[in-house]
């Protein structure tokens, strides 16, 4: 039987803190579709000690419908992603990060809006943030330097998530970034098929015990991967 919807949760170092994301998850698929699958990524580094693979697999264990997918990583958040959206077997796919960031009712919201208004992407924007002015300024720039380079495309956050697609709009992606431009590269890919894409406000919150994986150096990185992605646009 195929799932209406597979959930992928990020789990990069979250530990048994995943944990209790994972319950609200559950809990709001139960009420909102007639069948789900979840994808747990639990990817680490060698030596690293983190205890995260070992969480999700526990969790998997537990139930039918659950997954788990803990390797060593190749890559950054763009390969973790592939890793688990591999595994994704529904006919809507939920691309979410399990740091409590990003509420997880916000699946429901999307999800609702994908179906309703027949569209092949909706993920949210976010209206409110509370990880800092440094993470906002930075997100703001990166937004502009975004629909400047790519014209057409209308959305206000690239990275916001969660973001749901249908499973067909995902076959016909061919999406190879490993590193933190997977979001934009699957938007210009949107652009690119003319695949119909919506948005939502949201509001994300501040991750309570630990401090951003994105760096001065990945936003350094994102505009390099904007600029090549438009050359290549260009000349294709």
């Amino acid at each position: 039987m195929i799932p209406e919807i597979s959930v992928v949760i990020l789990g990069y170092k979250a530990g048994h803190r995943i944990e209790a994301f994972v319950e609200k998850v559950i809990k709001l698929l139960e009420k909102t579709v007639s069948s789900w699958e979840i994808v747990l990524v639990g990817n680490y580094w060698k030596n690293s000690g983190d205890e995260t693979p070992d969480v999700v697999k526990k969790i998997a264990s537990q139930r039918n419908n659950i997954v788990a997918v803990a390797m060593p990583k190749q890559g950054m958040m763009g390969w973790d992603a592939q890793s688990g959206l591999r595994e994704a077997n529904g006919r809507f796919i939920c691309l979410i990060d399990g740091d409590e960031q990003m509420p997880p009712e916000d699946i429901a919201r999307v999800y609702e809006k994908i179906k309703k208004e027949n569209l092949d992407l909706v993920k949210t924007f976010r209206i409110k943030r509370g990880d800092g002015i440094f993470r906002k300024i930075n997100s703001q720039a990166y937004n502009f330097v975004f629909r400047t380079l790519f014209p057409g495309i209308k959305v206000k956050d690239v990275n916001s998530k969660p973001k749901i697609f249908t499973k067909e709009a995902y076959s016909k992606m061919r999406l190879t970034a490993d590193d933190w431009f997977f979001d934009a590269e699957m938007i210009i890919q949107c652009r690119k098929l003319k695949l119909k894409i919506g948005e939502i406000p949201t509001e994300f919150h501040k991750c309570a015990y630990r401090k951003s994986f994105v760096k001065l150096s990945a936003i350094c990185e994102f505009i390099k991967n904007l600029l090549r992605a438009r050359i290549k646009d260009f000349y294709n």
